[in-house]
């Protein structure tokens, strides 16, 4: 047996012994997980799918080559549910003049009028997807701006990119607009026509307090029943107490007995409600069965900023009371390298390890890693992503950290991804290869 990670698997047959998985992201009810929520395993790989996942120890070990992971935590590849791939790595060019939301709005705005062709649209989304790829990632959905001549573009170029990288990941993406746009029905007709001939048969758009918003809400949820879509909203991504966009999409979906799935992103101004109108709303939104994913870095980024004063919250959402409430959450990427974000790149690892920070996800539940695995896998329809189990794929990261505390302590920069039991090249692409997209006098 090979101790540690100084040989990797080259084949799609092998053992990896005393791996330490988190027990909630495993389909065997049976084992039993420490105080960390973590269960030591060894994990038989046959023909890239996984054939048992046992107590250490239990069986022989010696059919196959083997690999001693010393207790290493392992995890499926994971998933983001909220991304903005056609937004991507334009800082170099198109800087926030200030780090506010409303200067990340108007840079993108006309970053998007200048430069958003389909050669450099295509460009940013691939490098993203293979910054994703080489940390683990197994699935993504990203939003797509969809406003005026860039549906024509983002849409097909999106196409492309999921048939090219199907195997690798499983690319969906989502409209993206301000809600008043959808009171021009020759917009939303187009917007319909580029879901139902290169997307995923989901809806989506920015929810905002409007006087018309209850209308808009009604129109976007009919077309949605009309259509089978799913939808998929940016809800109050404010610190004003009076954005309350999220309790009229719950509204709204009691309304019309919406069936499909819903996600809501951001809904940061819920963290600042007061106690009996958040728990109002978060009895609606758990009884009209949606979905909440908080963008911990970016928010935290964006919100609260103002010049010459330290910011006075994180940004972020209700996520502890959510979770509570019944809600399913998650935690996702959101942008990278664009206004609305400087930083990033598409990393789940850091995705999970900086929310545990921001959201003080520690001394709390024991199941948070489904926020980046089960839970956004079950809500974007990929029940064999994001897990654990006995037939489904050796898509696995391999770390040496042993608890958790190791895990968030470092970067695990020297993890491994298997893809059919197989390790991939992690090698990250250079940003050098951007430079020629990226243009000095923007």
């Amino acid at each position: 047996m090979t101790t540690g990670f100084a040989a990797l698997p080259n084949s799609t047959s092998c053992r990896l012994a005393n791996a330490r998985v988190p027990a909630c992201l495993v389909d065997a009810a049976s084992l039993a997980s420490d105080r960390d929520g973590l269960t030591l395993v060894d994990i038989a790989i046959g023909d890239g799918v996984i054939e048992s996942i046992l107590p250490a120890g239990v069986a022989s070990l010696e059919e196959c080559p083997s690999f001693d992971l010393d207790g290493g935590i392992v995890l499926p590849r994971l998933v983001d549910v909220h991304t903005h791939l056609d937004k991507g790595h334009i800082w170099p060019r198109r800087r926030n003049p200030d780090g506010s939301f409303m200067g990340a709005l108007s840079s993108v705005a006309a970053d998007r009028e200048t430069n958003w062709t389909t050669r450099d649209v295509r460009s940013r989304m691939e490098f993203g997807l293979r910054c994703a790829f080489a940390h683990g990632t197994s699935a993504i959905r990203t939003h797509i701006d969809s406003l005026g001549p860039q549906i024509g573009i983002s849409w097909p170029v999106l196409a492309e990119l999921r048939a090219e990288w199907a195997g690798r990941i499983a690319l969906q993406g989502s409209p993206l607009f301000g809600i008043e746009a959808v009171a021009d029905a020759a917009h939303m007709r187009a917007v319909t026509d580029a879901v139902k001939a290169h997307g995923d048969r989901l809806l989506g758009c920015v929810t905002y307090m409007i006087p018309e918003l209850e209308a808009a809400l009604d129109t976007i949820f009919r077309i949605a029943m009309e259509n089978g879509f799913d939808l998929d909203f940016h809800v109050d991504e404010s610190n004003d107490p009076a954005a309350r966009s999220l309790e009229s999409i719950a509204d709204a979906a009691l309304r019309h007995r919406f069936s499909g799935r819903i996600l809501a992103g951001h809904c940061c101004s819920l963290a600042l409600q007061q106690p009996t109108d958040e728990a109002r709303i978060l009895a609606k939104v758990a009884e009209a069965g949606i979905a909440v994913v908080s963008l911990p870095m970016c928010n935290m980024y964006l919100q609260d900023r103002q010049a010459g004063r330290t910011p006075r919250w994180r940004g972020v959402t209700a996520l502890h009371e959510l979770k509570a409430a019944g809600v399913p959450v998650m935690i996702a990427s959101d942008n990278t390298r664009d206004p609305f974000y400087a930083y990033g790149d598409l990393d789940l690892v850091e995705v999970l390890r900086e929310g545990t920070r921001i959201l003080q996800l520690d001394h709390s539940d024991r199941d948070w890693a489904a926020a980046i695995a089960t839970t956004p896998a079950a809500l974007m329809g990929l029940p064999d992503h994001g897990r654990l189990g006995v037939g489904g794929p050796a898509d696995l990261i391999l770390t040496r950290a042993r608890d958790w505390i190791e895990f968030f302590a470092r970067p695990q920069a020297e993890r491994t991804v298997l893809i059919s039991g197989k390790a991939i090249d992690r090698t990250l692409p250079d940003y050098r290869e951007l430079d020629h997209l990226m243009s000095t006098d923007a």
